[in-house]
C-alpha cells in the first residue's frame, strides 16, 4: 500500500478484514486494540491484539495483518520527528500489553475520533490528532507494561532506561534542565551520558526537552481555566511571550488561536 508523506501524527478509527493484507510506511505506527480481535504479523512475529494489548511498528517495517470477527482499534501514526518520543521506542516491532489507564484513555479518544475529526484538513482536526497523539504517547511511556516491553534487555544493554528518563524530564518541566543532575541521576558522566541520551532519544536532551514542553502544553491548552501564562511556567517558559514565539514557529499558530479554533 502506498501513502502520502506524513509530517503530523494522526489518530483514526479503523476496521481490519478477514483477508489478510500487507502494508510497509516510512512513519511509526501503533495499533491499540479496542473491540474485537485482530492478528498482526511484524518480520515473522504474529501476536493477537484485543482491547489490552497494542502493536508497536517501526518505519520501514513490513507488515501483515487480519480482523479477527467484528473488530475495532485505534491506529495513531508517528512521523519520526513530530513528537517527542524516545528513538528507541521504535527500535523494533514488538506486542505490548496496556494498562487500564491507557485502555481508558483509547476509549476515550475513539468516542471523538469521528466525523470531521479523523481528517486532518481542517484547523479543529488537526488540533485533535496533536492533542490525542501526545496524549497516547505520555501514557504509553507510563504504562509499566509497554516499558518494560520496550526495554527487555534491561538498561545495561541499552545505556539508558528511556522511558524513566522521560518521565523524570516530564515530572521537572518547569524546572531548568540540569543535565548534571540527570547524568548523575543516571549513574553517569556527563560526556558519556549525553552521548547515549543522543542514542536514546534520537536528539540532544535540550531540544528533547523543548519538544516535550510543547508536547505538553498542548494537553494543557484544553483546559479553558488555565491562562496562558500559567502553561507557559508550567512547562517551563520564562514568560508567555517565550512560550507563544515557541509555540507558534513550532505549530503555526499562536497558543491562543490553537485554544480558540472551533470544532
Amino acid at each position: 500500500m502506498s501513502h502520502a508523506a506524513v509530517t503530523a501524527p494522526s489518530v483514526s478509527l479503523r476496521r481490519y478484514g478477514a483477508v489478510e493484507a500487507t502494508d510497509l510506511h516510512d512513519f511509526h505506527q501503533v495499533v491499540l486494540g479496542l473491540d474485537g480481535a485482530m492478528v498482526m504479523t511484524v518480520d515473522g512475529v504474529g501476536q493477537m491484539i484485543d482491547s489490552g494489548s497494542a502493536w508497536l511498528i517501526p518505519a520501514g517495517a513490513q507488515h501483515d495483518y487480519a480482523g479477527v470477527g467484528e473488530n475495532r482499534q485505534l491506529v495513531l501514526d508517528l512521523p519520526a520527528t513530530s513528537l517527542a518520543v524516545p528513538q528507541r521506542l521504535f527500535d523494533r516491532a514488538r506486542a505490548v500489553s496496556v494498562d487500564a489507564s491507557l485502555t481508558r484513555l483509547v476509549h476515550s479518544i475513539a468516542a471523538r475520533a469521528t466525523g470531521g475529526m479523523q481528517a486532518a484538513d481542517n484547523p479543529a482536526a488537526r488540533r485533535f490528532h496533536w492533542d490525542a497523539a501526545a496524549r497516547l504517547c505520555a501514557a504509553m511511556l507510563a504504562d509499566a507494561g509497554t516499558t518494560h516491553s520496550a526495554t527487555p534487555d534491561g538498561a545495561s544493554a541499552a545505556g539508558l532506561d528511556f522511558a524513566r528518563i522521560d518521565r523524570w524530564l516530564r515530572a521537572r518541566l518547569s524546572e531548568p534542565l540540569r543535565i548534571a543532575d540527570l547524568a548523575a541521576h543516571c549513574g553517569f558522566g556527563m560526556r558519556r551520558f549525553h552521548q547515549l541520551f543522543i542514542e536514546a532519544f534520537g536528539e540532544t536532551p535540550h531540544r528533547y526537552l523543548q519538544r516535550l514542553r510543547l508536547d505538553t502544553s498542548i494537553t494543557l491548552l484544553a483546559d479553558p481555566r488555565r491562562s496562558l501564562t500559567d502553561i507557559a511556567l508550567e512547562v517551563g517558559f520564562g514568560d508567555q511571550s517565550a512560550y507563544t514565539h515557541a509555540f507558534t514557529r513550532r505549530f503555526g499558530l499562536a497558543p491562543g488561536q490553537w485554544r480558540t479554533v472551533r470544532h
